[in-house]
């Protein structure tokens, strides 16, 4: 974007809304994040010019505040997980998204940029596919209910482009990178640092599309400026350049950070069984609501068919080349693995942590050199949530499953 504007960021306090902070604070844009009350604000307090909105996509007057005077919004905010009940995930995904919408409109807002998922085209069953572009239809029936609701969002957010307000929906998969605490990557590398991820790939190559985070929010920002009569109401894969052997990927990663590769390998039928049954048995268990389990059917999918897609449309329409290599990106993330302390440090988050790396302290109110504006507009602290709160759907890149 060439001339700064004003622009809502929602899901700033996960992994990629806090990237697109960053990048947009770089452009010299004027950030404003919707943050949910009691969230881990400690990161984006600490940042210069960030304004942050205390709201919730089910409060329609925090929204409302949070929308006004904004020129542009990058919804990033999801129930990224596969639990949890139809109402849980239509609330989060879909009339959130509807308000969000609402409220940008409302306010004069000419352009919403909607982080969808390539999951919004996932079926049931289905054996390998390489290369999807954009013409593949949704499906009749939908893997689960993020699945679903994704893609009902996704089809919410390009009907609602008109000549005044340009609507573009982007489908990153498997987003990765630095200052990611909860994704698939930090899981695996976390499950393979303690000997506990057997290789489920059944022998077989496991060809994915990855997305690095710098490569994410390229296209984010992209996607933002790009002509109106070209992008509107269209949605867009995004990937990086490289087709990626994922067990290959996983074992190098792993590698670089001292880990053992995973084993032993599991033959395909006995891991989706295995899989199916770990996820019957979470859901029976006492407590088990509002948690993930450790291996679910749809993870078993992501990490077991090949998956890959032509993001030819966003070179042509937005311009986006990937500027992140993945073997540069494999060594930076090594890096600041490294510098944040190693493996178990990245993998075992603090309590409260959203998919931030925050600044380490307790106090996670709000600076007084960073103005929060509430449902009314009215100046707000953010408070910490207090110790056992469980957090509420609405969240960005939680619990550990990939877009």
């Amino acid at each position: 974007m060439a001339d700064p504007v004003n622009i809502l960021i929602t899901g700033a306090t996960g992994f990629l809304g806090g990237h697109l902070v960053d990048a947009c604070l770089r452009e010299g844009h004027h950030v404003r994040a919707l943050v949910r009350e009691g969230s881990d604000t400690a990161r984006l307090g600490s940042l210069p010019g960030v304004e942050l909105a205390v709201g919730d996509l089910t409060d329609e007057d925090s929204l409302r505040a949070a929308a006004a005077d904004r020129d542009t919004v990058l919804h990033s905010a999801a129930r990224v997980v596969d639990h949890g009940s139809r109402a849980q995930f239509h609330e989060a995904n879909v009339a959130g998204t509807r308000r969000l919408m609402d409220a940008a409109r409302a306010a004069g807002a000419g352009r919403f940029v909607f982080v969808s998922s390539p999951s919004a085209l996932m079926r049931i069953r289905e054996g390998d596919r390489l290369d999807i572009d954009e013409s593949t239809p949704y499906p009749d029936r939908f893997f689960n209910l993020y699945c679903e609701t994704k893609a009902r969002a996704e089809q919410d957010v390009r009907a609602a482009h008109t000549e005044r307000f340009t609507t573009v929906a982007l489908r990153p998969r498997g987003i990765w990178g630095p200052r990611d605490h909860a994704g698939f990557l930090p899981r695996m590398i976390g499950a393979m640092h303690a000997g506990r991820l057997p290789d489920l790939s059944g022998g077989k190559r496991v060809l994915v599309s990855l997305c690095h985070s710098d490569n994410a929010v390229d296209a984010c920002l992209r996607a933002a400026t790009a002509p109106a009569e070209r992008v509107g109401g269209r949605a867009y894969f995004v990937a990086d350049r490289e087709r990626t052997d994922l067990w290959a990927f996983l074992t190098e990663v792993g590698r670089l950070l001292g880990c053992a590769p995973p084993g032993p390998r599991i033959p395909l039928p006995v891991g989706r069984a295995l899989a199916a049954a770990v996820e019957t048995l979470w859901r029976l268990r006492p407590g088990s609501e509002g948690t993930t389990p450790p291996m679910s059917r749809y993870m078993m999918a992501l990490l077991t068919r090949s998956t890959t897609y032509d993001t030819g449309a966003a070179r042509r329409d937005l311009g986006h080349q990937a500027p992140r290599g993945q073997a540069d990106g494999v060594r930076e993330l090594v890096r600041w693995v490294e510098d944040i302390g190693g493996v178990d440090a990245w993998t075992r988050p603090e309590p409260g942590r959203s998919g931030e790396s925050a600044p380490r302290r307790s106090d996670t109110t709000v600076p007084g050199s960073v103005r929060a504006i509430g449902s009314a507009g009215r100046p707000a602290s953010v408070p910490p949530a207090p110790a056992g709160t469980r957090t509420a759907p609405a969240r960005s890149e939680r619990g550990g499953t990939p877009r």
